[in-house]
C-alpha cells in the first residue's frame, strides 16, 4: 500500500497569524502519527512564514516516523538540512511572493545547482527527492542529478478536477509515472490532493508515497486530525487494493 506523508505546515500558518505559541505543529505531528501517517513533512521557507527553526529541531527529536524536510536549493537550507539530518530532503522551488508552491522545480534550468545540492545532502547521509512536474525534460534532468526519488507535482491535475482539462492533466501524471520508472527513479506524488482526487493517484502501484497537507489540516478543523488522516488512509488503501 502507498505510504502517507502528512504536511503540517499549515498548523504553523495558523500559529504565525498571531505570532503566538499555539497551535503547535510539533503536537500536530504527534497527532498525525497517532492517526496512522507514515511520514511527517514540513517546509522550512527562507521567509519562515510558517515552520520555524525551533519546530524543526523539536520535530527531529520527537517524530518517530520518517521526517521529510522540504526546502529550496539555497546554501542556508542545505546547511540546516545537513546539520539536522532528517530522513529525507525534498528540494522544491520557492518564490517569496507565492502563496504556496506553484509548480515543480526547474531542474533542467538549474542542473549544476541542483546536482550540487543533491550531492551535499547525500554525503550527509540524507535521501533526496526532487519535486518536479510530470515532464520528460525535468525527469531526465532529475535522473542526471543522482537523486533517488522524484515527487510528481499533482497540483495541475487536482485543480482541474471536474473540468474539461482533467483528462489531459491526468494523462500527464500517467505518462510522468511511466517515464520516471523507466529512468529507474522512485516515484512519490503530492500537492492539492483531496478525498475526491486522491484515489486515481493512489491506485498506481508505481507510486510509493503521497504527501498531503493543506486539505488534511482543513478537514481537521471539522473532524479532528486523526479521523481526517484515517479517512485519507482508507481511500488510498481502497484505491490500491482495487
Amino acid at each position: 500500500m502507498p505510504s502517507l506523508g502528512v504536511n503540517i505546515d499549515h498548523v504553523a500558518t495558523i500559529r504565525q497569524a498571531r505570532r503566538t505559541n499555539e497551535p503547535d505543529p510539533v503536537w500536530a505531528a504527534a497527532m498525525a502519527e497517532l492517526g496512522g501517517c507514515d511520514q511527517i513533512t514540513v517546509h522550512l521557507r527562507e521567509d519562515r512564514r510558517h515552520i520555524q527553526d525551533r519546530d524543526l529541531r523539536l520535530l527531529k527529536e520527537t517524530v518517530k516516523v520518517r521526517l521529510n524536510l522540504e526546502c529550496a536549493c539555497v546554501a542556508e537550507m542545505i546547511s540546516i538540512a545537513c546539520q539536522l539530518k532528517p530522513t529525507q530532503v525534498c528540494l522544491v522551488p520557492e518564490r517569496r511572493e507565492e502563496v504556496t508552491t506553484e509548480g515543480g522545480l526547474n531542474v533542467a534550468g538549474n542542473l549544476d545547482l541542483v546536482t550540487d545540492c543533491v550531492k551535499q545532502l547525500q554525503q550527509a547521509g540524507i535521501k533526496v527527492s526532487l519535486f518536479v512536474d510530470p515532464d520528460r525534460l525535468q525527469l531526465d534532468a532529475a535522473e542526471v542529478t543522482g537523486a533517488e526519488i522524484v515527487e510528481l507535482h499533482t497540483g495541475a491535475y487536482a485543480h482541474a478536477w471536474m473540468t474539461s482539462a482533467q483528462a489531459t492533466r491526468w494523462q500527464h501524471i500517467v505518462d510522468g509515472v511511466a517515464y520516471a520508472r523507466q529512468l529507474g527513479l522512485t516515484v512519490d506524488a503530492g500537492h492539492g490532493l483531496t478525498y475526491d482526487t486522491v484515489k486515481p493517484v493512489a491506485a498506481f502501484p508505481e507510486i510509493m508515497e503521497l504527501n498531503i497537507g493543506h486539505f488534511l489540516i482543513g478537514e481537521a478543523i471539522f473532524l479532528g486530525l486523526g479521523p481526517a488522516i484515517r479517512e485519507m488512509r482508507r481511500l488510498m488503501d481502497e484505491a490500491r487494493a482495487g
